[in-house]
This record gives structure tokens, sequence and C-alpha cells, in this order.
């Protein structure tokens, strides 16, 4: 582009979007440093800052001074815009779309303007961080260590909130102001939660289930995890009911039907080891530490709750009876076809209706099988 007077429109289209994301998280978060108003920036940095700056107060015109080159000024212009993207995951995911222009004067001072839309606007961000806050308080207690956070905030996440099968609400704001989102509002709602709770998380874009799809990575104790609330609330999911299929799982865990293709931090260590260690410390939160493993199904790797016969298989249920339980959830050393062969012999018991699901358990060759009945 010459230097001298002119008028340029670039445009640089969707920032991001969820099922139709094209916008990839990157953890290498910009730090924006504060610094005294200047009568113009001179460097891609200082373009960058005035850009988040504008955006994180949802400005829809961000209008600046600039001196300095304008050999590159497109390329520049994207470079900045691209870190300021990147500096801050959730204003990231609301921009819409966005068109810069750039006007020169005699003095060699460049006038910059950006236009952005944005998905929500900024009275609906400060709902949604108000929102937040009140939730945190509701759900967290003074002295929870980050395991208890995360447990807490995906629990809440996934009971109350509902996907979207129409597939128009993208945002936070919808997300906790109707109870409806999309992948994309699911990853943006847990990624404040996590943030306001003082964890350290970012949004991973992918695919998943052939489609595009958004989902967390959270930081626990140094130690990556990946984190889809999204796909632990299944369509058609009761209330009450919560997953943990996709609960704090490292890569290749997520990498069997999830994939990626920008860079994230690795996420390597296996969570039910890391519980097992923790109980093993036999501090105050040991039995928070077993509870969880019981929830999160980590139970069902020790040899003595392997069911391998059909009186296991009755026991187990009867017990579960007797505390006035609904359902059960087993690990079974045995085909399908033997499963389908002793569930019957469950209706010995006084309940009716017996339905079930199964799914390979996890590198061990047996199937995980979820039980319930009616009484």
């Amino acid at each position: 582009m010459r230097q001298g007077r002119g008028h340029f429109w670039i445009s640089a289209g969707i920032a991001g979007t969820v099922l139709l994301c094209s916008i990839p998280a990157n953890w290498n978060n910009v730090t924006v440093l504060a610094a005294a108003k200047q009568a113009y920036v001179t460097t891609t940095q200082g373009i960058q800052q005035e850009f988040v700056t504008g955006m994180m107060a949802r400005q829809t015109s961000i209008s600046f001074k600039y001196k300095g080159s304008t050999k590159s000024m497109g390329s520049l212009l994207q470079t900045a815009m691209n870190a300021a993207l990147e500096s801050d995951p959730y204003t990231k995911y609301v921009v819409e779309r966005y068109n810069y222009s750039w006007e020169g004067t005699k003095n060699g001072i460049v006038n910059i303007t950006l236009k952005v839309t944005y998905r929500e606007n900024a009275a609906q961000s400060n709902y949604v961080n108000k929102r937040a806050a009140e939730i945190l308080k509701q759900i967290l207690v003074a002295g929870m260590n980050e395991h208890e956070k995360v447990k807490a905030i995906h629990d809440y996440v996934v009971q109350n909130m509902k996907y979207d099968t129409h597939m128009k609400k993208y945002t936070a704001y919808e997300a906790v102001y109707s109870g409806e989102a999309v992948c994309q509002g699911y990853a943006l709602l847990t990624y404040r939660l996590l943030e306001q709770a003082g964890m350290k998380n970012l949004i991973v874009e992918g695919m998943a289930g052939g489609q595009r799809h958004a989902w967390n990575l959270v930081q626990i104790n140094g130690a990556w995890y990946h984190l889809d609330t999204t796909w632990d609330d299944p369509i058609g999911s009761l209330p009450d009911d919560i997953s943990y299929k996709y609960y704090l799982l490292n890569d290749q865990q997520i990498g069997k039907d999830h994939s990626w293709s920008v860079r994230v931090p690795a996420a390597s260590t296996l969570y039910r080891d890391a519980l097992k260690v923790l109980e093993s410390k036999g501090d105050n939160r040991a039995a928070f530490y077993r509870q969880l493993q019981v929830e999160l199904g980590y139970d069902l790797y020790k040899p003595e709750n392997v069911i391998t016969s059909k009186a296991q298989l009755k026991n187990a249920v009867g017990a579960t009876l007797k505390e006035g339980g609904m359902n059960i959830t087993i690990r079974y050393a045995g085909t399908l076809e033997q499963l389908l062969e002793d569930l019957p012999e469950l209706y010995q018991f006084p309940i009716e209706r017996i339905t079930y699901m199964s799914e390979p358990f996890e590198d061990t060759g047996d199937l995980k099988v979820w039980i319930s009945w009616e009484l």
C-alpha cells in the first residue's frame, strides 16, 4: 500500500463461532501492559493494545493514531489483531466479525479505525461477570482447593445448562440468561467461572462427532486436563444427570473422539493416578479424593470391583436396592451376549423395566455398563 494520504478497507471476516469455529485458541496469551496514553502509537504492540482495550470494553468502533512505516500496513494490522484476539480467549469468541481501515496524512501519522461486531455487548458481558460471581458464591466454599472448585463448576454447568438444538445461542450470556447454548456457550461459561475462581484455563477448538467443537483445558496443580462440559451433558439427559466421561482427560483419552490442530499445552497426566497419589497422602481431604474416585468411576479399576459372574451382578444390584438406588454402573468382565443373558435374572428383585447402556471399559477389555430400573 502506498504512503501518503489514502483510504483502505480490509475485511477480516468471522473471528470465531461454535460448530463453525474458524479461530484456533492459542495458549500463549499476550500480556497487555498499562501505559500512559500517548498521542499516537509506534509499534505493532501499541496497535494491539489499542485493539485489546477497545474490544474488552466492547467498543464497536476503535480509532487511534499510528506513526511509523506503512509499507506493510495490512500485514501489521492483521498481526496486531490476531495477537489481540489471542490475548483474551473470552473476547475472542464473542467477536463475530471485524474490519479495519487506515488513512495516511502528510505528517506521517496514520488514522486507524477498527469496526467490530460482537455476539455479546458490554452490558451482556457485564451480566455474565455478575452472574458468574453469584454462581461461584453459591457453589464454592472457602478453603476449596483446585480439584474441588473444578468439580463444583463442572457439575453446575452440566446441571443448569441445556444444549441449544436450534444452534442459535453461542454466548455465555445466552447460556446464563436462557439456560441454553451450543458448545461455545458451554465453553465460554465454563471458562469465565473457572477464571473467576482463580483457575487457569483455555478454550480448545477442534473436531468432535464429525463437526467443529469447543471445550476447555484447565490446569490443576500444574497439570493440564481436558474438560468438555457439553459432552458431559448429552441431549435428552435428565436435569440431575451428571456424566464424567469427559471430565479431566489427558490428550490420549480425549483424542479417541476429539481432535485439535492448534498448539495447546500437553495434557499428559492421568487424572485417576493423580487422585491416587493425593489420597495416599492421608491429609484432611483424603475422604474427598476417595469419594471423587467413586463418582468418576475410578473405583471400577480395582480388581475387587470387577463383575465376573451372574451372582456378583445380583449382589451388586441388591446392595444398591437396599440403599434406595435406582441405577448402578459396573465393570462387567464378559461379552455383551453374556450380559444380555444375565440381566433378566435381576427381575427376581421387586423391580421393573430394566434398561442398560454399555461401552468398552478403557484399556481393560471389559464392559462399562450402566443399569437402571423402576420399582
